[in-house]
């Protein structure tokens, strides 16, 4: 393409356009085919606090949420559990050496 003399480089445009401009709906329906929304099957998923006992009809990121956020809980409990147990021996030994 770099070889071609600039007339007949115009020449190839102009009829790209007239092809693409003859089409110009359909490009734009293609363009918007990944714009809208898909047709969800089954009933509508709801917000999490509005059927907190049924994990099964919430929307996909409530669920992930919820879920990431009492994985985290329970890490950190048990982080704490295990943390409290250490600084309780700690602070048994401190009181022995002041009697």
């Amino acid at each position: 393409m770099a070889g071609m003399p600039p007339a007949s480089l115009l020449a190839r445009f102009s009829v790209t356009m007239a092809t693409s401009s003859s089409h110009a709906g359909l490009r734009r329906l293609h363009q918007r085919g990944l714009a809208t929304s898909a047709a969800r099957q089954g009933p509508p998923k709801l917000n999490f606090w509005d059927d907190p006992l049924h994990p099964s009809k919430w929307k996909d990121e409530h669920f992930v949420v919820v879920s990431v956020a009492g994985w985290s809980l329970l890490f950190y409990g048990g982080y704490w559990y295990y943390i409290k147990g250490k600084n309780e021996d700690k602070q048994e030994k401190v009181k022995d050496r002041s009697q």
